[in-house]
C-alpha cells in the first residue's frame, strides 16, 4: 500500500469517533525501564516538536492514550492512541501521513518502530519545571566581553557567511558564501532549530531544541561559542533587540518545555527575567503546555513579536523597560506556529496552522490586523514577499496538508501600490505545487520563487524542489532534483531537498540536501539566473544539515 493511502486512512482513524468504553478497557503495552528511557530519546527527539511534550498535539494529532472533545455543537468526539491499537500505529508512524508526517521507516528502525508504537499508548510523563535559579546556574560566558576582539579579526565576508545547522551532531557550520569553505564547525545544542543575527551583524544565536542557546562571535580569528545558557529542556525560537538604542542590548529565548521565555542580556546571555506562558486559549480554556512557537524583533518600537502555539495569542513584549515589562495579548487562532514580516516591516503574519488560517498583526498599532483563512496547514517558515505582477505586494506560504503556495495581498504605502489596497489581507492566488512543503523563498533582486516539499511521501518528490518565474506563476518554470543533481550515490533513504536559502545579493540558492546519519549528506548550491549548478558542498563533517541561515538576509529579515 502506498504511503499517501496510509496517510489517509491514518488521519480518518485519527479524527473519528471511538468509544470511550473500549479505550478505557485497553491495557497498555508494557515496558521496561530501559525500553521507556530510549522512548522517551526517540520521543523527545524526533515527535514532541508536532505532537507536544505532553503529546496534546498542534502541528501534529493528539497522541494521548486516550481523549475526548465537545463540539459546538455539543458532540463529543473520542479517540487515542489505546483505540488505534499496536499494529495501526506501527504503519502510521512507518508510513508517514498526508497532514505532512514523513515515513520513519527510513528513519527509526523496525524495532524502534515497534517500540515507539507501545510508548505512545502509555500516559506520558509531565516533565520537571525549570526555574530561573536553574537557567541562571547553567549560563556561561567562556569568553569575556573585555576580551573579545575590538574589531573583525579575520579576512571573511561575514554578509555572505552562511550559519548551515547540521541537525544530528548538535553543530553548526559556518561556510563562507564566496568561496563556499567551511569556515568553522561549532558545536551547540541538539538539532539547532534556527539560526538569529545580532542587530550589528556581529553575533549568531542559535538555539537547540534540547534548550541550549549558544552565542557565536564572528569577530574572532575563528569565529566560536563565547557564551551560553540552556532556557529550558526543549526549545525553538530566539531573536534579539533590533530598535535604535538597543541594538545588541537583550536577547530573547522561547522555551516548548516549560513554557516560557527567557529575556537575557544579548551579548553574555546572563538570564535577567524567566516569563510563564501558561494560561487560557483563545477558546477560554486552559492550557498547561502553551509552547513558544516563535519570536521576531520589531524595527520600529522596543518590542519582540512572542507567538504562542496552544493559546492562539501572540504578545508584543515591551523591552524598553524589563524590570516592569509591559505585554500586550493579541487573540488571534490556534495553533501559532511560524511566520514573517511583510515587505514594509510593519506587519507580522504568521500562521495558525490548526486552524488554517494567517493572523496578521499590526505593531504600529498593536492591533490584529487580519485573520485570513488559507488551505490545509500552512507552514511559511518567515514566508516570502515580491510584488505581484496583478495584486502587487504579497506574503507567501506553502503547507504542509495542501498543494498550493497561498499569496496574501499586504498594504503599502508607496503611491504606486495604492491601486492594490482592494486586495489587501486576501488571498488573491494560490500557485500549484505538491502538499509536504516547508520553506518558500525569494530575494528583492530574484525573479524567482523557490518551494521545498522535504514532507512529501513521495521520494522523488521529497528530494525537488520547485521554481517559477514571478511573471508566470501558472506553472513551475523548473522542478530541480537536488539528490540527483547533486551527484551522491543513490540511496533507499530519501535525501530531503529542504529550506531554500539565498545569498546576499539575490545571485545564488542554497538547498540543503538531508539524509540520514550514515549517508553522505550536502548543501547543493544553485546560480538563481540559470537554475544551474554552481557547487555541492560536501565534507565528512557535513551530517544532516537542515537549516541555512545567510547573515546579511537574516539580520536585516530579507526573503
Amino acid at each position: 500500500m502506498k504511503a499517501g493511502s496510509i496517510g489517509i486512512i491514518a488521519l480518518s482513524i485519527l479524527a473519528g469517533a471511538a468509544g470511550s468504553a473500549l479505550a478505557q478497557e485497553a491495557k497498555a503495552p508494557e515496558l521496561t525501564a530501559a525500553e521507556k528511557e530510549q522512548a522517551k530519546k526517540i520521543y523527545f527527539e524526533r515527535c514532541a516538536g508536532c505532537h507536544g511534550v505532553l503529546r496534546k498535539g498542534a502541528t501534529g494529532k493528539n497522541l494521548e492514550p486516550h481523549w475526548s472533545k465537545k463540539g459546538k455543537d455539543g458532540a463529543v468526539t473520542e479517540g487515542g492512541t489505546l483505540k488505534l491499537g499496536q499494529s495501526r500505529l506501527e504503519k502510521i508512524i512507518g508510513y508517514g501521513t498526508d497532514g505532512g508526517m514523513v515515513n520513519f521507516d527510513d528513519i527509526l528502525t523496525k524495532e524502534e518502530i515497534t517500540l515507539m508504537s507501545k510508548y505512545i499508548q502509555n500516559t506520558p510523563d509531565v516533565p520537571p519545571e525549570y526555574s530561573f535559579k536553574d537557567t541562571l546556574d547553567s549560563w556561561k560566558v567562556i569568553v569575556p566581553v573585555d576580551q573579545r576582539p575590538k574589531k573583525q579579526m579575520n579576512n571573511y565576508n561575514l554578509k555572505n557567511m552562511f550559519s548551515v545547522t547540521l541537525r544530528d551532531t548538535g553543530e553548526v557550520a559556518l561556510i563562507d558564501g564566496d568561496t563556499k569553505e567551511i569556515r568553522s564547525v561549532v558545536k551547540t545544542g541538539y538539532a539547532v532549530h534556527i539560526s538569529r543575527l545580532s542587530a550589528s551583524g556581529r553575533y549568531v544565536y542559535v538555539i537547540g531544541r534540547d534548550g541550549r542557546l549558544s552565542l557565536i562571535d564572528l569577530w574572532m580569528e575563528k569565529p566560536a561559542v563565547v557564551a551560553e545558557v540552556k532556557i529550558g529542556f526543549d526549545a525553538r525560537s530566539v531573536d534579539t533587540s533590533k530598535f535604535a538604542g538597543f541594538e545588541d542590548k537583550y536577547a530573547i529565548a522561547g522555551s516548548y518545555w516549560p513554557p516560557q521565555y527567557v529575556i537575557m542580556d544579548g551579548d553574555t546571555l546572563k538570564p535577567r527575567k524567566v516569563v510563564s506562558t501558561r494560561g487560557m486559549t483563545v477558546d477560554g480554556e486552559y492550557h498547561p503546555e502553551p509552547r513558544v512557537a516563535s519570536i521576531v524583533a520589531s524595527f520600529i518600537k522596543p518590542e519582540w513579536v512572542v507567538n504562542i502555539k496552544e493559546t492562539g495569542q501572540i504578545l508584543l513584549v515591551d523591552y524598553s523597560d524589563i524590570e516592569n515589562l509591559k505585554t500586550t495579548t493579541i487573540a488571534s487562532a490556534k495553533f501559532l506556529h511560524d511566520g514573517g514580516w511583510d515587505a514594509s516591516k510593519r506587519y507580522f503574519l504568521v500562521a495558525a496552522n490548526a486552524s488554517n488560517k494567517i493572523a496578521a498583526v499590526d505593531t504600529k498599532t498593536g492591533k490584529l490586523a487580519a485573520l485570513v483563512d488559507v488551505a490545509k496547514i500552512p507552514h511559511p517558515g518567515r514566508g516570502a514577499n515580491f510584488v505581484h505582477p496583478t495584486y502587487g505586494p504579497v506574503w507567501a506560504t506553502g503547507h504542509l496538508g495542501a498543494d498550493v503556495v497561498t499569496l496574501i495581498s499586504t498594504p503599502s504605502e508607496k503611491k504606486e501600490h495604492a491601486k492594490f489596497k482592494q486586495f489587501n489581507w486576501k488571498v488573491v492566488q494560490e500557485i500549484k505545487h505538491v502538499p509536504g512543503n516547508l520553506f518558500v523563498k525569494t530575494h528583492p533582486k530574484s525573479r524567482h520563487f523557490w518551494a521545498d516539499a522535504p514532507q512529501n511521501p513521495d521520494k522523488d518528490l521529497a528530494e525537488s524542489v520547485a521554481v517559477w518565474d514571478m511573471a508566470d506563476l501558472s506553472k513551475p518554470k523548473a522542478v530541480l532534483n537536488v539528490a540527483k543533481d547533486s551527484g551522491l550515490p543513490p540511496t533507499k533513504a530519501v535525501k530531503r531537498a529542504v529550506h531554500p536559502e539565498y545569498s546576499a545579493d539575490g545571485k545564488e540558492v542554497w538547498i540543503s540536501l538531508w539524509g540520514g546519519k550514515t549517508d553522505q549528506s550536502a548543501v547543493v548550491v544553485y546560480d538563481d539566473e540559470t537554475l544551474k549548478v554552481k557547487k555541492v558542498i560536501t565534507d565528512p563533517k557535513m551530517i544532516t544539515p537542515t537549516g541555512k541561515f545567510n547573515v546579511y538576509n537574516t539580520q536585516h529579515d530579507i526573503y
